[in-house]
């Protein structure tokens, strides 16, 4: 775990678990604040990413019928184990990619 700091105050690793516990509106809330950890923006631009995707992606599903909502139901599932997976991660140190968004956040975070 590392013993920075971020912009809000807070140690690092438990900022970017913040970012992911409260879905993409704590990411939104850390880019808007951070301006000194690339660790805590990298995990708020994921979470930003990733929890916009799946509500857009449930949403879609949810229009299909029959087959849609089985199908936004195992996602729900999958956003719930993924959720749990990123809290864990970063409440730990690490930098967790989920494959191709992560390296999108990675990518926009050089632009920021």
């Amino acid at each position: 775990m590392s013993p920075f700091k971020s912009s809000s105050g807070l140690p690092e690793h438990i900022a970017a678990a913040l970012c992911y516990l409260f879905s993409f509106v704590g990411g939104i809330v850390f880019l808007a604040v951070e301006r000194r950890s690339q660790f805590v923006m990298f995990h708020a631009l994921q979470s930003v990413i990733f929890f916009c995707g799946m509500m857009i992606i449930h949403v879609i599903f949810g229009f299909i019928p029959l087959i849609g909502p089985l199908i936004a139901s195992l996602l729900s599932i999958l956003t719930l184990v993924m959720w749990v997976v990123l809290v864990v991660n970063a409440f730990q140190g690490r930098w967790f990619r989920i494959p191709l968004i992560g390296d999108i956040a990675e990518s926009q975070l050089r632009h920021l």
